[in-house]
């Protein structure tokens, strides 16, 4: 039997005492998971055996201290396993399969995304950089817990950062000063934030944070009887008021002390609110009360109060903050928030955790939480290594600047920005039809730098013409940058036709028409006809580049939707009188059959087509599925403007409604001799690239087809579809240029237009 040393049973002891602690932090979950917790520390404590830390102790004391750090946030057993096991798959031979089928795929996927973020290393290549970046964004965004544990296990890291190699210290702390420290940030842990910064800074700069800490030294017992003073002044005010409270005072912490001291050129003495209180209560009412009764014990600093309990933080942080001039001249902030806000201040996302079982991350969270993160990693698609770590770092890592709109909603961007950056935050569609921008009321040049609470209304035009590409020399944000470059890559036609069928339709709505009752095959061409345009989509374009507005358009032709409805009306009463005379014809000819008629004429229009029974009728092709040679086509007859011709195919000339207007369907077929040419649109889908365009038109060219129009969309996946109308002499032709346009490269497939 091995003998035990000194060393030894001391330190049992103590890890004994300490998941001890741990074991009181669960006590109030189910006895169930308590068991997992502690057969989670077992596997953990046998897997890492023999393995030691830098400072000698044995390496679970680290997996240990991670542990209680995820517990006092709050959060769930899986999480406080995946703690106590996130370096096992790493540091150990255990394996993610193990791991599962002990403790669920759950823990074994949070362990999993917790070992691949150390992955993620500052010195690295920009190329491995932008990989690990994107990982970590890509685990947060499909489990917070992943980040969470991570924050504990860097914040532990650094709290033992002594025992490293200078080298390492400072390797290890501007990492978590760029990464750690603005995710959670962002995340609202706003404790944990401040204790990474003054770590990280102790080994990035260690003069510079001694001379601060010796300065705050020297000034302690002053600052320590200002704040019980002023404490108790506050308490009795608040007492005498019958307001129940809580108040806490600190000194600011080291970093946040150290920012201003660099960005502001002054010395410590001349820190502004260098002594903080905080003022907790139980309601949001009383938050304003108190507000009142500070700013009459003391002299308010002008333009030093902000609301954040009306206008939150992106983060979720509430909170009222005033800064106050002291009985002896001191400056002191007042934080004025409930208890509800305290724990969300304090704890961020975490603060919103419920020890549930099968909880989902989903609801801890809604979806606006990670918005961030998902629109982080939409504007860094397509982007190269460089590009998007130095995009990434300005989106995520960077100071930030709130600012309102008219409406006021916070909008959170990189300090820097301008109020191009804000109109693409808004949406792309207000940064494409930007025109102008005011500030505060004041109309103000594109390059104006935004500032904290400052109130942006953008100025946009149906007939703006779009971006410049100077814009993005002015924007800081790589999502506005991006989605600039997305304009340019699309066809203006296309997005103007998006704009204007929305604000037609939405007028159409408004005047008590039916867009149905519009694009009807038999309503359309008298309606065009009165707009002045040859198609729909011509129409939408015009209003969506201001040509024409939508009100003038359905003004235009609001009296001839009226007659149509009445001629409708008029035409049912007709049809009403002839249906009831049918009837009577029905019951004569079950009683005595006629002879049967004559067989109907085959007559044909000039445009080639044969009609069954009809001699010297007007006849069209339906500009829905427009028909060429050769195709099977059918007759509808439509009422004033002869023969609708549509192909068999055609949606509008299904045996649904074939069979529901029986009387108006006739047989038609294509003549023969010389024909002339006739109309087909054809769609083409394709992988979206430059030049695509270019190299259809340049096929059709070389094909020696005649090209009517010729339009291209891109989609937010990447793929673009191409829409050509051209004319043709027969079914032959079109297959010959179907073929041509299918063997342009990236090109998916073509099809006729149906409908």
């Amino acid at each position: 039997m091995e003998s035990v040393t000194e060393n030894q049973v001391p330190m049992e002891d103590k890890l004994a005492a300490r998941f001890a602690e741990l074991e009181e932090k669960i006590k109030n979950m189910p006895q169930e998971e308590q068991d997992r917790v502690r057969d989670a520390y077992t596997y953990a404590k046998e897997h890492h055996d023999g393995q030691l830390r830098k400072d000698g102790s044995p390496y679970i004391t680290h997996p240990l201290e991670v542990a209680h750090l995820v517990a006092d946030l709050g959060l769930d057993a899986d999480s406080i396993i995946a703690a106590l096991l996130h370096d096992t798959i790493e540091d150990t031979d255990a394996t993610h399969e193990e791991v599962a089928k002990r403790f669920g795929v759950t823990v074994a996927n949070l362990v999993e995304g917790v070992t691949k973020l150390n992955k993620v290393k500052y010195t690295s290549t920009e190329e491995k950089q932008m990989e690990n970046l994107r990982k970590m964004l890509m685990a947060m965004s499909k489990d917070i817990r992943v980040i969470l544990v991570k924050l504990c296990d860097r914040l532990h890291n650094m709290r033992t950062m002594q025992y490293q190699t200078p080298a390492k210290q400072r390797e290890k702390s501007r990492e978590t000063l760029e990464i750690y420290a603005p995710i959670a940030h962002r995340l609202g842990m706003q404790r944990i934030k401040w204790e990474l910064e003054d770590l990280s800074l102790k080994y990035l700069d260690p003069i510079g944070y001694q001379e601060i800490e010796d300065a705050l030294a020297k000034q302690e017992q002053r600052n320590k009887e200002f704040m019980v003073a002023t404490k108790v002044r506050i308490q009795h005010r608040m007492e005498d008021e019958g307001i129940h409270c809580t108040i806490t005072s600190r000194i600011k912490h080291i970093y946040s002390i150290y920012r201003k001291m660099f960005a502001q050129q002054k010395t410590l003495g001349e820190i502004f609110d260098l002594c903080a209180f905080r003022v907790i209560v139980d309601d949001i009412p009383d938050c304003y009360n108190v507000l009142g009764l500070i700013h009459d014990m003391y002299n308010p600093v002008p333009g030093r109060f902000k609301d954040y309990i009306s206008t939150p933080k992106p983060n979720l942080y509430q909170s009222l903050h005033t800064t106050v001039i002291g009985t002896a001249g001191i400056p002191f902030e007042v934080q004025i928030r409930t208890w509800e806000m305290h724990e969300t201040a304090e704890y961020g996302v975490a603060a919103h955790w419920k020890y549930k079982e099968g909880l989902a991350n989903s609801q801890v969270s809604g979806e606006n939480t990670f918005e961030w993160v998902r629109r982080l990693l939409e504007s860094q698609e397509d982007t190269d290594a460089e590009e998007f770590v130095g995009s990434l770092k300005v989106d995520l890592f960077s100071d930030q600047v709130f600012v309102f709109t008219p409406q006021g909603e916070v909008k959170g961007l990189p300090a820097g920005s301008t109020p191009i950056d804000f109109a693409y935050s808004i949406h792309s569609a207000v940064g494409n039809h930007m025109t102008g921008a005011k500030i505060n009321g004041r109309i103000v040049p594109f390059e104006t730098k935004l500032s904290n609470g400052d109130i942006v209304e953008i100025l946009t035009s149906k007939s703006a013409k779009g971006p410049s590409r100077d814009w993005m020399k002015l924007c800081k944000s790589n999502e506005a940058r991006n989605k600039i470059r997305q304009w340019f890559k699309k066809e203006r036609r296309a997005d103007n036709i998006i704009h204007g069928r929305s604000a037609f339709e939405s007028e159409l709505k408004r005047a008590g028409f039916s867009m149905t009752m519009i694009s009807s095959e038999e309503n359309l061409p008298r309606l065009l006809k009165k707009l002045q345009y040859s198609t729909l989509e011509d129409l939408y374009a015009a209003i969506g580049y201001g040509g024409m507005t939508a009100l003038k358009a359905v003004n235009r032709i609001r009296n001839e939707i009226l007659q149509i409805n009445k001629e409708r009306k008029e035409q049912n009463t007709v049809q009403e009188l002839v249906s009831a005379d049918d009837q009577t014809q029905t019951m004569h000819i079950r009683t005595s059959l006629p002879p049967d008629p004559p067989p109907a004429k085959k007559r044909y229009s000039k445009n080639g087509i044969i009609v069954d029974g009809l001699d010297n009728c007007l006849v069209k092709f339906a500009k829905c599925c427009t028909p060429v040679p050769g195709d099977p086509v059918v007759g509808f007859i439509t009422r004033g403007y002869g023969v609708s011709v549509h192909r068999q195919d055609c949606p509008n000339a299904s045996p649904e409604k074939q069979a529901a207007e029986k009387g108006r369907w006739v047989p038609v077929s294509w003549s023969t001799g010389d024909l002339d040419a006739y109309q087909t649109t054809l769609e083409l889908s394709a992988k979206d690239r430059s030049n695509l365009f270019l190299d259809v038109a340049a096929t059709l060219s070389a094909a020696k087809i005649r090209v009517d129009s010729i339009t291209a969309k891109g989609t937010p996946d990447g793929f673009a579809i191409v829409t050509v109308l051209i004319s043709v002499r027969n079914r032959e032709e079109l297959d010959m240029v179907t073929k041509k346009l299918s063997s342009i490269r990236d090109v998916l497939g073509v099809r006729r237009a149906k409908g």
